[in-house]
């Protein structure tokens, strides 16, 4: 059976369910809960297991609404990765209504395939609960021609785990278990299970999740299962009822921790690559999980910044930095690149660094190709780099023009060039294009500069066009920020109040998924956003024929009017006005 490629990005859902205490209950008792912890059992103040969403009836039918829909072969499928994101504790009664997509089918080959899917669930008191991730592993779904998942790598601490928490599933749980909702055959029928490969109904891998969950909450927010924020897996291998469990965790930092669960027996790892976040609640969190994204210029300033904010929320991060002078000259160095790399996996990150030169053909494909020799793909392109050569038009020489027109508006085209054309084919990407208010309002001494920023505008204007069908929303920042290149510019006072974070959050709303716009134009600065545009006033028809210049100029006044100037999409709606300045009024 051939995978629905084009189910990719459709929306599945909503699904509305109820639920009492009675299903938080049952599910808690499902995944080993019991008088060891009875504040999950006993209905009064009765508190609610975060992994029971994953658990929730609402969200068992969406994931059986993935394996019609993508037209998964069921007899070999099996729960891949688990990413689930809180954002605020899940009362202990109400309706769910859960909604999402697939986001990803990537081709394993003769090994299978893997379908991703994202979805958002609230709650009938308005609240949004949770967003998950899920990866189904399809071991009868390979060779259909699609991309390679990208490369990651998860290293655990080199020393003994903090915690070390022992589960017992008993031989029957899976039939308790699977009374929350999964009633997959895998757990149950015999017959089933053997064509399926295995010698008899195998453990639920969301069960065992269950069960680590409790372990972590036990360890790291005793009595706080609200304070989970953000828990991820990978299930990895199979676990048959009734054979005993251990979750290792190591805290790795405030707030943060690693782990796995293991076989007590045979030591093998059932579920790896764990991590668990826990603090206070957070209205929204804006994740990168399973991203690639390359940030040129990024080895100080803005690009530093959206390098190491990009990490912490999960994206593995190209940081691409020539190490030239401010402007422009000197050979290079590695350091830049090479520092924010550190710092990244210091955190825990994933990052590689890239020392090309924008301002080259060679360069910007050698910058993408680290993207996909290091992590297999590129989802988000921030065009950053930048140089400046400031002086007076009268004095400016035309190597000082050229240089700078070279790493800011065909640097942005050589890098975006082969971006553009991976994020075509896999039907997803997000450009950033870094203009700036000189560009758009003009800066004594920055001809130049002035010039390559407005032209990238123009670059957003018409690559949005093209990338629309494809899900590769194109938009520009106009950032205000402290950097290497408005030192000399900015007030001291001012320099201090404006550090490149400010711009950060801005920057990556538009590299989310969540993004909402193509091809806007925003400045940012100190807190301070306001959307930048070109509009265009209703103008004015001169006279019967061709006029004469003293008939357009005595018409001034109302050409040069921008009472209800308005912007366009693109040059169709702009000649499409103009035209029926000259249609009859059908109405007269």
């Amino acid at each position: 059976m051939a995978l629905n490629l084009e189910s990719i990005g459709k929306k599945i859902g909503p699904y509305t369910r109820e639920y009492t205490w009675n299903d938080v209950v049952l599910y808690a008792m499902g995944v080993g809960a019991g008088f060891s912890d009875l504040e999950y059992c006993y209905e009064k103040d009765l508190k609610v297991i975060p992994s029971f969403s994953i658990a929730s009836i609402a969200d068992f039918e969406f994931l059986s609404s993935i394996a019609v829909t993508a037209r998964i072969n069921l007899a070999g499928v099996l729960h891949g990765e688990q990413e689930l994101y809180f954002h605020n504790p899940i009362p202990k009664e109400g309706t769910l209504t859960t909604e999402g997509k697939i986001t990803h089918m990537y081709d394993k080959g003769d090994k299978g395939a893997l379908i991703i899917a994202k979805f958002h669930t609230f709650h009938s008191n308005g609240q949004k609960l949770y967003t998950s991730i899920v990866t189904i592993f399809s071991r009868l779904n390979g060779g259909f021609g699609g991309p390679e998942a990208p490369k990651s790598k998860f290293i655990f601490p080199d020393r003994e785990p903090d915690f070390i928490v022992e589960g017992h599933p008993s031989e029957n749980q899976p039939l308790l278990y699977r009374l929350s909702g999964d009633v997959f055959q895998l757990h149950v029928d015999p017959d089933f299970a053997k064509a399926s490969g295995f010698e008899k109904p195998i453990m639920h891998g969301l069960c065992t999740h269950g069960y680590a969950c409790r372990a972590l909450i036990s360890s790291l927010i005793p009595g706080a299962p609200e304070k989970v924020r953000r828990m991820t897996c990978r299930f990895s291998k199979t676990l048959y009822p009734g054979e005993p469990i251990e979750t290792l965790i190591w805290k790795t930092e405030e707030g943060k921790a690693v782990w796995k669960t293991i076989h007590r027996e045979t030591r093998e790892e059932i579920i790896t690559n764990g991590v668990f976040e826990y603090g206070d609640p957070a209205s929204e969190y804006i994740r990168f999980d399973n991203r690639v994204a390359v940030v040129t210029g990024a080895g100080a300033g803005l690009g530093r910044a959206y390098a190491l904010e990009l990490a912490r929320r999960g994206a593995k991060v190209v940081v691409n930095d020539y190490g030239c002078k401010r402007d422009g000259t000197g050979s290079g160095s590695n350091s830049p690149a090479e520092d924010v790399v550190n710092k990244i996996k210091a955190a825990g990150g994933e990052a590689v660094a890239n020392f090309d030169n924008v301002a080259t053909t060679e360069g910007g494909q050698r910058i993408v190709q680290t993207a996909l020799d290091t992590f297999g793909t590129i989802d988000i392109l921030i065009n950053n780099a930048g140089i400046l050569r400031d002086k007076s038009f009268s004095k400016m020489s035309t190597d000082n023009w050229q240089a700078v027109l070279d790493v800011h508006l065909n640097g942005a085209y050589n890098v975006s060039k082969p971006a553009f054309q991976i994020m075509k084919d896999k039907g997803y990407g997000r450009i950033i294009l870094t203009t700036s208010a000189a560009g758009l309002y003009g800066n004594f001494g920055q001809t130049n500069y002035s010039a390559a920023k407005l032209a990238l505008t123009g670059l957003m204007n018409s690559l949005k066009l093209e990338g629309a069908k494809y899900n590769i929303k194109v938009n520009t920042i106009a950032p205000l920020a402290a950097s290497r290149l408005t030192k000399d510019i900015l007030p001291e006072d001012l320099f201090e109040k404006l550090q490149p974070e400010f711009v950060s959050p801005m920057t990556l709303i538009l590299s989310s998924e969540e993004c909402p716009v193509t091809g806007n134009i925003y400045n940012v600065g100190a807190g301070c956003f306001n959307r930048a545009a070109v509009v265009t006033g209703p103008g004015a028809v001169i006279g019967n024929g061709i006029p004469a210049p003293e008939e357009v100029l005595a018409g001034m006044e109302k050409i040069s009017s921008m009472e209800g100037a308005k912007p366009y999409d693109q040059l169709n709606d702009l000649i499409g006005d103009v035209m029926a300045q000259f249609t009859p009024d059908k109405k007269s």
